[in-house]
């Protein structure tokens, strides 16, 4: 038996949990530059507005129904994420946590599912007061099925928060109400297949055989298959190593200033040679790039792939290898409008093979990264990195973020203050 606990409206929670006065009212997220919405609360949902849309194009409606709108603010977001899972961690010895704001809870343990929903309410009423995020809890014997649970948790208020399928008859009138487009790991194409074979809802597809299931959507629709009739068969761990990691950001303005534009990059590959540790992995290949504008009349491209001879996951060496790119194919007065890194050829960091005229002492390389890793996690992000961080004064001309809320968390700066009358 598993649990999925899922945050509600995430980012949108995040932001009202320092502000209680937007409870009940509508409220967006904003992508980077505040280019699209990326969250909603259920009441701008009720509006009809759809997620992704770009920001410019609700103006009225922003107006009209008085939409309160933030820019995104990952360093909080990311704080009461790791808040929530350190709760999560004191229930179950198995927490996969497979995004920002979803966790799969190992509930073997339990003596049975009147237990496990018990613990699940509890979990909800302290994630609540101890962090002040609602969040929705799905229960049943394979991670796909508690995707289902989860999302009936979240639409009917009669469940509480805690959705359980733990019987062929609800597993069954659940899968029944439940679109085929809805089902975890059921991507856009697969979809158009199934509903051109008669496909409509999620039972559809778990009444067929296991031939069909394989027939039309290979292994991933076979394990799809078996989840959905209640056996346990899909490894989050394996789902959340990605085979490539980016960082790419579009600028609000064209930036010409080369150091300017080599400590945002420089940023861009310490944030994912973070990831990369994270998820123990190493890569071979770095792509570095920089464009202009595509609506310039002539164009111009800082751009190339590094290859390292020993895969690595260090940010010094990788932050030199970018500054070579950089400095290689810069061209002055040139605006750069959008930059980034992408790290491939990825591969688990236990037994790397070495290279044998590799020069670097990759013993007290790593030794370095750890320490820093260590005091960044203990002081926050980029209290030590290997380049000088933007500016405050610079990011703001970098990036559209004028709703952005203060870092309540983790900056000292920003700490909530109190009033007393």
């Amino acid at each position: 038996m598993y649990a999925l606990v899922d945050c509600n409206n995430f980012f949108v929670s995040c932001e009202r949990v320092f502000r209680p006065d937007l409870r009940d009212k509508p409220v967006v997220v904003l992508s980077g530059n505040d280019g699209c919405v990326v969250a909603r609360s259920n009441e701008v949902k009720r509006l009809g507005i759809r997620m992704g849309v770009p920001f410019y194009q609700i103006r009225n409606e922003v107006e009209k129904y008085g939409i309160v709108h933030f820019s995104s603010n990952f360093p909080l977001y990311g704080d009461l994420s790791s808040r929530i899972m350190r709760i999560l961690s004191r229930y179950t010895d198995d927490l996969q946590q497979y995004s920002i704001d979803e966790a799969f809870m190992d509930l073997s343990y339990m003596s049975g599912t009147a237990e496990a929903k018990a613990l699940c309410e509890r979990i909800r009423a302290e994630i609540a007061r101890g962090v002040g995020v609602p969040v929705s809890v799905g229960i049943a014997p394979s991670k796909t099925l508690c995707k289902v649970a989860s999302h009936y948790a979240k639409k009917y208020a009669g469940y509480r928060g805690v959705c359980v399928i733990d019987s062929e008859e609800r597993r069954t009138k659940a899968l029944a109400q439940y679109a085929i487009g809805e089902v975890w790991g059921i991507g856009r194409q697969s979809v158009a297949r199934l509903q051109a074979a008669g496909i409509q809802t999620a039972l559809d597809f778990a009444d067929k055989s296991a031939d069909f299931a394989k027939n039309m959507l290979r292994l991933p629709g076979l394990n799809t298959w078996r989840e959905l009739n209640g056996e346990d068969c899909i490894s989050v761990r394996e789902l959340t190593e990605k085979q490539s990691i980016a960082c790419t950001r579009t600028f609000a303005r064209g930036v010409k200033d080369r150091d300017l534009l080599e400590q945002a990059l420089c940023r861009f590959c310490a944030n994912v040679a973070e990831k990369l540790r994270r998820q123990h992995s190493v890569c071979r290949q770095m792509i570095v790039f920089a464009h202009t504008s595509r609506f310039q009349e002539q164009r111009f491209v800082i751009q190339d792939t590094v290859t390292f001879h020993t895969p690595t996951a260090n940010t010094q060496e990788m932050t030199g290898a970018l500054l070579q790119v950089v400095r290689a194919q810069w061209r002055t007065d040139t605006p750069y409008k959008r930059a980034g890194v992408i790290l491939m050829s990825l591969s688990p960091d236990a037994g790397v093979q070495q290279d044998l005229f590799d020069t670097r002492d990759r013993q007290r390389d790593n030794r370095l990264q750890q320490t820093i890793d260590l005091i960044n996690a203990r002081h926050g992000r980029r209290t030590i990195g290997f380049m000088p961080d933007i500016p405050t004064a610079q990011a703001a001309g970098l990036y559209d973020i004028g709703a952005k809320s203060p870092a309540y968390t983790t900056d000292i700066r920003d700490i909530i203050t109190l009033k007393c009358h």
